[in-house]
């Protein structure tokens, strides 16, 4: 990558913690002034900063209209299909993807499964909020004030008599959800029935979709079903990092260290971390 480039580059997260000085982005890139300077002066002509009154920088607004058009073009749906198929693949069972949509929770995805035994949901039905898996994950990783007033304002049906009897029940649940990372259904809407599912995380870690593979009781058991866990886990993992464009985790410390470890030196011969005459004119 070109030098000046991932400079630039490098500058985005400085400015990401709040606006800063020019002298702020030099020590944070190791670098002179003038060179910070003309790198900002790029990103701003670009609308990726900008300049404030009090001479400070800041992220540009041309930055949140790409972030946002990326977001609004991407729909996890066409990420997630190609790994729900291939889950079903490996496991033969029906897999499912839902969105949280109002007070509702919508499947908007299915893999059927391989054998004769088939589950009655279908693509735009809304799941059963107080035991579905999938329900279970997306409501979890709302506010603790959100979580509460839906707690106090839907329903608690009594499919079976595993099913979420109450709010306060259901407030434990998600709170227990939402510290392990993962859901599961077992026999709590249909009592032949077993799910388990896992979050689809976005860029900025909030759950955006949940995934769940489920299976008939006279197909494999409750224990067997679970000990699919590990590979829905993994295939959700896998959805996020793609919806949130990253190579490894989708929640990568800014600041963490290069792959050595230490930060590298810059090199004073360099022409790019040279005084620039030029630029001498500093705000």
């Amino acid at each position: 990558m070109s030098q000046s480039v991932e400079r630039a580059l490098r500058i985005l997260p400085v400015l990401a913690n709040g606006p800063a000085g020019l002298g702020e982005v030099a020590d944070g890139l190791g670098v002179h002034k003038s060179t910070a300077l003309r790198l900002l002066r790029t990103l701003q002509a670009h609308g990726l900063a900008f300049r404030q009154p009090d001479g400070r920088y800041r992220l540009g607004a041309g930055l949140f209209a790409l972030a946002a058009g990326a977001l609004e073009n991407l729909d996890v749906r066409d990420v997630a299909h190609p790994h729900l198929v291939e889950l079903n693949r490996e496991t033969g069972h029906t897999v499912h993807l839902a969105l949280h949509q109002d007070d509702e929770v919508v499947y908007v995805d299915k893999v059927d499964s391989r054998y004769p035994v088939r589950m009655y949901s279908r693509i735009g039905k809304p799941v059963p909020l107080t035991v579905a898996a999938v329900a279970k994950l997306l409501l979890a990783d709302l506010p603790e004030a959100d979580r509460r007033a839906l707690a106090g304002r839907i329903d608690y049906p009594r499919y079976t008599s595993r099913s979420t009897p109450d709010a306060e029940a259901f407030l434990r649940e998600l709170a227990l959800v939402r510290q392990q990372g993962w859901a599961a259904d077992l026999g709590g809407h249909e009592e032949a029935l077993n799910c388990v599912g896992a979050p689809v995380r976005g860029p900025g870690g909030r759950v955006v979709a949940a995934m769940s593979v489920s299976a008939p009781g006279v197909v494999i058991g409750a224990g067997e079903l679970l000990e699919l866990l590990p590979l829905v886990r993994r295939t959700a993992d896998i959805i996020s990092r793609e919806y949130s464009g990253t190579e490894a985790d989708p929640h990568p410390d800014p600041h963490a260290a290069g792959p050595e470890g230490a930060s590298q030196p810059e090199d004073a011969s360099d022409p790019e971390n040279a005084a620039d005459p030029e630029d001498e004119e500093l705000p």
